[in-house]
């Protein structure tokens, strides 16, 4: 494999660690207004204390207890129980996909 390839593979596997998610409903903080959310890719320790079925299934107490410890900016689990459900939908679909082989992500895709 050649070096320019290499690098392309790297820089793949960094822009699927991480997937930015618009709110249709920003978020106030105090003066701050959180606009997106960058979900970035679980490893198995997130996921403590959550069943995969749940959270592939969007469910709402899975989210709420892994979103918090893969998003940036934070989001708190009061945060996720107030949020747009829209919004939720969007993060939840974030990390389904992260769950799913990269082969069922590309046959997602074409």
């Amino acid at each position: 494999m050649d070096e320019n390839a290499t690098e392309t593979q790297a820089t793949e596997q960094v822009r699927t660690a991480t997937e930015t998610v618009e709110l249709d409903t920003p978020l106030q903080r105090g003066k701050q207004t959180v606009t997106e959310i960058h979900v970035r890719k679980p490893k198995a320790g997130s996921l403590r204390g959550v069943a995969l079925a749940d959270l592939l299934q969007m469910d709402v107490q899975a989210l709420t207890k892994v979103l918090p410890r893969i998003t940036e900016p934070a989001l708190t689990e009061p945060e996720l129980r107030a949020m747009d459900p829209a919004d939720l939908v969007q993060l939840g679909n974030a990390v389904s996909n992260f769950l799913l082989p990269r082969r069922m992500r590309a046959d997602a895709e074409s």
